[in-house]
């Protein structure tokens, strides 16, 4: 196996698809969950109100796995075509409406998920609908695509991101102690770099990998070293990105 004997940290709170992605290359996943998901500031008001006149929108468009398991339901009996990020999102999508998911982009970024929209969407994009779930920290930028396109664009938060402030476990503890001992530290979105931050501090592995431009930003924008940024911005990708960096 091409990662046997490397120590990985994962941040992610459920590190599910990608700790199987590791263990497939025999890696060993230290697990130190820096960032949690709740519900919005709101309550989740805005999203059952905007999902309550699904219907009057032409698109559905959500950014992560979390988001599709927040629309999912609403999603099952509307008329407007679907549209995910990635392929885990779109397969989380599927998972809870039953429904095919029309665009998800060969690339997983906010703006090639945008391009697909629109390519999609017919020559007339002008007066399209879309709704776009994301979480209380995105960044934006696929709204503002979507909107120099010449679509209306109503983004709703649908749930908020947590970011931890400190380790408490005994184990996590002691991995933030020597966290140097570890062979790389994975980042899948800029709040568990500032989760890294708050919790851990400066100190990082030798190998710091980024899934994405925005993420890898984050690193920068924090005193970070940073390696490399995921060729295929996908857990994938990030993967692949790791391995050509330890093999």
């Amino acid at each position: 196996m091409s990662l046997e004997g490397r120590r990985v940290i994962v941040t992610r709170e459920h590190p599910g698809e990608l700790a199987d992605l590791l263990a497939e290359r025999g890696a060993e996943m230290v697990h130190v969950p820096l960032i949690g998901v709740g519900d919005p500031a709101d309550g989740g008001g805005a999203l059952r109100r905007e999902l309550e006149r699904l219907d009057t929108f032409d698109w559905l468009v959500v950014t992560s796995r979390e988001g599709a398991r927040r629309v999912g339901t609403a999603a099952a009996s509307t008329g407007a075509r679907l549209a995910a990020v990635g392929l885990a999102t779109a397969r989380e999508l599927t998972a809870t409406s039953g429904r095919r998911v029309d665009v998800v982009p060969e690339i997983q970024r906010a703006d090639a998920l945008a391009a697909a929209i629109v390519d999609a969407s017919s020559e007339v994009t002008d007066g399209l609908r879309v709704l776009v779930a994301q979480a209380d920290l995105a960044t934006g930028e696929l709204g503002e695509v979507l909107r120099a396109a010449g679509l209306t664009v109503v983004e709703v938060t649908a749930y908020r991101t947590a970011v931890a402030e400190s380790i408490t476990s005994p184990e996590a503890a002691s991995i933030a102690a020597s966290v140097v001992d570890a062979d790389a530290v994975l980042f899948a979105s800029g709040s568990a770099v500032r989760g890294w931050i708050s919790a851990v501090g400066q100190v990082t592995p030798p190998v710091v990998i980024a899934i994405g431009p925005s993420t890898a930003g984050v690193v920068s924008e924090l005193g970070l070293d940073l390696t490399a940024v995921a060729a295929d911005h996908s857990l994938e990708g990030l993967v692949n990105e790791l391995e050509a960096r330890l093999t």
